[in-house]
């Protein structure tokens, strides 16, 4: 698939990829109603005369949806619109009880701004936002057999974000690489859980392309409601080649809304696109203007400062860590932040990253837990971490036993160490001996060793590490293995 842009570049062609993505905001009730916003598996439950959409009724604005929105905003660098008001966007779907969708339309409350990317090789450092508005979510509608659809409107009202990128993005992973930072930053933030496999992220991609250096786009083809990020990456890389392969035949791209069937990688038309006219936008007669006092903002700054671009910057200035450490490091806020706290305590920063990145990453894959679930605090952590590195334990002993004892939370790691027989003994007579000892045991293995099978150090090393019962360190068993091996 990546060939693609290769052709395209041969053609004299280019991608332009723009986003539209709508987060939910975990606020405790609806946008402009009391009603529950929190999960729930029975339909119809979470609904009442304003989120049905009753005549008579009147919304009022959430105003912890307005705080998640512009501190998405701040995070982005966006400029936020103080004197904000609301519009009424008319559509027909059965999910839609009221037949319009209340939404921002000529003042979006954040304006500009930037999605940093992380990855290898991407033709882009960021993604330039165009803005991001507030609105409500529509139902859902359930297709059960293919024969009848039920409708469940516990989500009608939900608050949500919708991210509008500029058409900027030159290709699919970047596409995708865009998607990835922006569930950071919402959990990051705490605004939200973007769950795409649940809906609580979803994204419509925008697709196109054009000659090389023109500033007209080319006509866009929009596909919706995507909810993976490789189902994104996966229909950009076959529109593409769909939308060269009709250009250079000749025939002209519709502009046009189209589904991506997954299990095919392929896209599907479903309607051509909508005008702006088509859904008659008009201010809603119904919520006053909405106006952002500049103390509102202030407050809020130095929580959009909690974002993964932050901790990315200061793990490789101050840790000087490779961009490896840093991404695993920094894909969620809890490990960045208990990272951060390990640093202040230990000797070198890298090690603290090899246990977070190894032993604890697996401790968490295998339990299926969170650093705070598995209980071991950065304290306990560090001091286990200072015993390594200062030679007193053995790593992998620290790993293989001190580790589980220190998850009971019971004792410190010194502790631990001291009644369980576990620190280094440094006497290098004992060491000498059990040495000799080993060699003494294995004359085949010592004399094809001196006649140049240098691996079998390896054979030598474990034997000495076993009888030492992790007391020795490989680095004191080494060298006197090489000495006594010189003899």
């Amino acid at each position: 698939m990546p060939d693609i842009l290769q052709k395209l570049e041969e053609a004299g062609y280019e991608a332009t990829i723009g986003l539209e993505i709508h987060v939910q905001l975990n606020t405790e009730s609806k946008i402009f109603s009391s009603d529950s916003n929190a999960e729930t598996d029975e339909p119809n439950t979470h609904v009442s005369a304003i989120s049905l959409g009753h005549p008579g009724t009147l919304p009022v604005l959430n105003e912890a949806a307005v705080e998640k929105a512009v501190l998405m905003g701040l995070a982005c660098g966006c400029d936020i619109t103080r004197h904000n008001y609301f519009d009424r966007k008319s559509y027909f779907y059965p999910d839609l009880p009221k037949g319009y969708q209340t939404t921002q339309d000529k003042t979006p409350i954040c304006v500009g701004g930037k999605i940093e990317l992380i990855g290898k090789e991407l033709a882009q450092e960021a993604v330039s936002l165009h803005h991001i508005h507030l609105e409500e979510d529509a139902g859902k509608s359930i297709h059960d057999d293919g024969s009848s659809t039920m409708i469940d409107l516990n989500r009608a009202g939900t608050p949500l974000i919708e991210m509008v990128t500029n058409p900027s993005i030159k290709g699919p992973e970047e596409a995708a690489a865009c998607l990835q930072e922006i569930r950071r930053m919402v959990r990051y933030l705490g605004i939200g859980d973007a769950n795409m496999e649940k809906g609580e992220m979803r994204c419509d991609t925008n697709i196109s392309i054009k000659r090389k250096g023109d500033s007209k786009l080319g006509a866009k083809v929009e596909i919706k409601n995507m909810n993976s990020f490789n189902n994104v990456r996966k229909a950009a890389y076959y529109e593409l080649e769909r939308q060269l392969d009709l250009i250079l035949k000749g025939e002209e791209i519709a502009v046009e809304t189209r589904t991506f069937n997954p299990d095919e990688g392929k896209t599907y038309g479903m309607r051509f696109k909508e005008t702006m006219n088509d859904y008659r936008y008009f201010p809603c007669p119904d919520l006053p203007p909405l106006q952002l006092e500049d103390s509102f903002i202030a407050a809020l700054k130095p929580k959009a400062e909690v974002q993964p671009s932050v901790f990315r910057k200061r793990f490789q200035q101050e840790y000087q860590l490779s961009d490896y450490d840093v991404a695993i490091l920094t894909e969620e806020k809890e490990t960045a932040i208990y990272f951060d706290a390990l640093c202040h305590q230990v000797k070198e920063a890298k090690s603290a990253a090899n246990w977070l990145n190894g032993p604890i990453r697996a401790l968490q894959n295998e339990g299926n837990q969170s650093l705070s679930e598995i209980g071991l605090t950065p304290e306990s952590l560090a001091e286990l971490i200072n015993l390594v590195d200062n030679g007193k334990v053995v790593y992998k002993t620290a790993v293989q036993q001190l580790l589980p004892e220190l998850l009971k939370g019971e004792k410190s790691a010194t502790i631990l160490a001291e009644q369980m027989n576990l620190l280094v003994e440094k006497d290098s007579g004992e060491l000498q001996s059990i040495i000799q000892e080993v060699l003494i045991s294995l004359p085949k293995e010592v004399e094809a060793y001196k006649k140049g099978k240098k691996k079998l150090i390896g054979l030598f090393m474990g034997e000495v590490m076993k009888k030492t019962r992790g007391k020795a360190t490989p680095k004191d068993v080494q060298q006197e293995l090489n000495k006594a091996l010189s003899k």
